[in-house]
């Protein structure tokens, strides 16, 4: 994905906030990260994932959505889809 640099600090913030949520050094968190397998992280991890990230961004999550995403990067592109279908309507 070919990112701006608006879709690029998103990036970072969702990068961040994962690096937060799980305790783990920001640095070992790429776009290609899978969570499950290399964190083995939870569902009650994912929803405080996407609590932080709603209240940082200013979106609505669907958890359900955020859940089905195999990498950080598949994270991302969900949350800048989200971002562009507010921005739109705003």
């Amino acid at each position: 994905m070919n990112m701006t640099p608006q879709q690029r600090e998103l990036a970072d913030v969702v990068r961040a906030t994962i690096a937060d949520v799980l305790g783990a050094d920001i640095d070992v968190i790429n776009d290609n990260t899978d969570l499950r397998a290399e964190f083995d992280i939870d569902s009650l991890e994912l929803m405080a994932v996407g609590a932080q990230l709603e209240r940082v961004l200013g979106v609505r999550i669907e958890p359900e959505k955020l859940v089905r995403a195999e990498t950080v990067g598949h994270a991302v592109e969900l949350l800048v889809a989200r971002q562009v279908s507010v921005d739109d309507c705003g």
